[in-house]
């Protein structure tokens, strides 16, 4: 009797080795085109998603809510805002902009890669839509893994892509395979650039399978907070600046690297001030859930907003100085701290108000989570244009990429520089032409 066992091929696999070859020869096509046409072209597609009443847009809408748990009025209000000033100029002068530096120089020029793979994460459509374009903006074809909680946008992205530029759109696979599966995700980061989104965890098991000569653009977890100047937060005011952070919160449900997951009162008048702010964003919170109702969650976060606000009351009864404000369900919950100290948010439309009553401290309130902080609103210094200078300098130097008035956390500019390095250079590699002058 034999022993002989049969190894058949891995589908998945074949199927990532299948999309890298269909780019491979469209690749050919694509570095014969002007990188201004097809810049053009994207930037045509990018215009249809802005369109409410495109074909993609209803698409999307129609299947997007039902696979991510977003209800459908956050999904159309998160793209309305997203996409306000994702234009085809502004993705023209982005990219222009970036490439300025190579292209204007006889001494050095850039190159595509011969193919870049894109590995996908999380639920947020913005992320995966701009990720998925930006390698063919340099003329480098794209192989990307759609995330498991968004399969969605990137097969509509590239079925908009065809729709408009047929060669264009063989330049753009998308692939799908258990994560799990290593063979398939072997091949797939067999690229000569590799984009990766996900979690620290997540980055650190990719970045110890990418070789020394490939290049390795990742994004690891990220998230955002808002700072109101105490000062600037009273009277009518404070309720306009929990209008724009109730916004903020609401939309993609707090689930974006971009969501604020806690507030800093900042100032003199700071513990008096985050009592009233506390009131005022949990009542436009509640507004927030009846225009942009929140999606599903899991048990096992409703379980976690719960002890969070059972933990909260415990402290209050012992005396803590706190203000717990929350819906009747766990649709949304504001938690008014006695300090900056910094303490677990379950997200979801959950967000605690912390006062510092010094700038001077606002660094250490900080500390804890500077090291993944990406995006900071700022309220209430419209009449302190010195503290607003200072400040926005201290956040600088801690490493924040994006400063904005609250209300746009979730709005950022199409050629922002996440993680604070440019996002179409680290796509392209660089050739110095070094000779002599006669």
């Amino acid at each position: 009797m034999s022993n002989l066992t049969i190894q058949w091929p891995d589908a998945d696999a074949e199927q990532v080795e299948a999309a890298k070859g269909r780019l491979d020869v469209a690749r050919r096509r694509l570095v014969a085109r002007s990188q201004e046409g097809i810049v053009s072209v994207l930037g045509a597609v990018l215009d249809q998603w802005r369109d409410r009443d495109s074909k993609w847009r209803r698409r999307f809408r129609a299947e997007f809510p039902g696979q991510s748990g977003f209800s459908v009025e956050v999904v159309d209000a998160g793209l309305d805002l997203a996409l306000e000033r994702w234009t085809s100029d502004a993705l023209a002068e982005a990219v222009r902009t970036e490439l300025a530096l190579a292209n204007g120089s006889p001494e050095h020029r850039i190159s595509p890669f011969s193919m870049t793979s894109v590995l996908l994460a999380g639920a947020i459509p913005m992320p995966s839509l701009l990720a998925s374009l930006l390698p063919l903006c340099v003329q480098s074809p794209v192989l990307v893994k759609s995330a498991s909680r968004d399969p969605l946008t990137p097969h509509l992205l590239a079925e908009s892509l065809a729709a408009v530029d047929p060669e264009l759109g063989r330049c753009i696979e998308v692939v799908s395979f258990p994560g799990t599966d290593g063979e398939s995700l072997g091949r797939f980061l067999a690229a000569e650039c590799v984009v990766a989104n996900g979690s620290d965890e997540t980055i650190r098991e990719i970045s110890a399978r990418i070789r020394p000569s490939q290049r390795f653009v990742a994004y690891g977890h990220k998230l955002s907070l808002a700072l109101v100047h105490a000062e600037g937060a009273q009277g009518e005011a404070v309720n306009r600046i929990a209008d724009a952070l109730a916004l903020d919160v609401s939309l993609w449900d707090q689930l974006g690297c971009l969501s604020p997951v806690c507030v800093f009162v900042v100032g003199e008048d700071a513990r008096a001030t985050s009592v009233r702010l506390t009131h005022a964003l949990a009542a436009s919170l509640a507004r927030q859930e009846s225009a942009l109702p929140r999606g599903t969650v899991s048990l096992e976060t409703t379980a976690a907003i719960r002890h969070e606000r059972e933990e909260a009351r415990v402290r209050e009864a012992d005396g803590a100085r706190v203000t717990l404000c929350a819906s009747e369900g766990t649709d949304w919950t504001v938690i008014g701290e006695p300090d900056a100290e910094w303490r677990p948010s379950p997200l979801h439309r959950f967000i605690r108000v912390h006062p510092v009553p010094r700038f001077a401290e606002l660094g250490d309130a900080l500390r804890p989570v500077v090291r993944n902080l990406s995006s900071v609103a700022l309220a209430g210094f419209e009449s302190d244009e010195g503290n607003l200078s200072e400040t926005a300098r201290e956040l600088s130097l801690l490493g924040v990429s994006r400063i904005c008035p609250a209300g746009r956390l979730q709005a950022p500019p199409i050629g922002w520089h996440h993680d604070g390095v440019p996002v179409v250079l680290p796509l392209t590699r660089f050739t110095g032409f070094d000779f002599p002058a006669p």
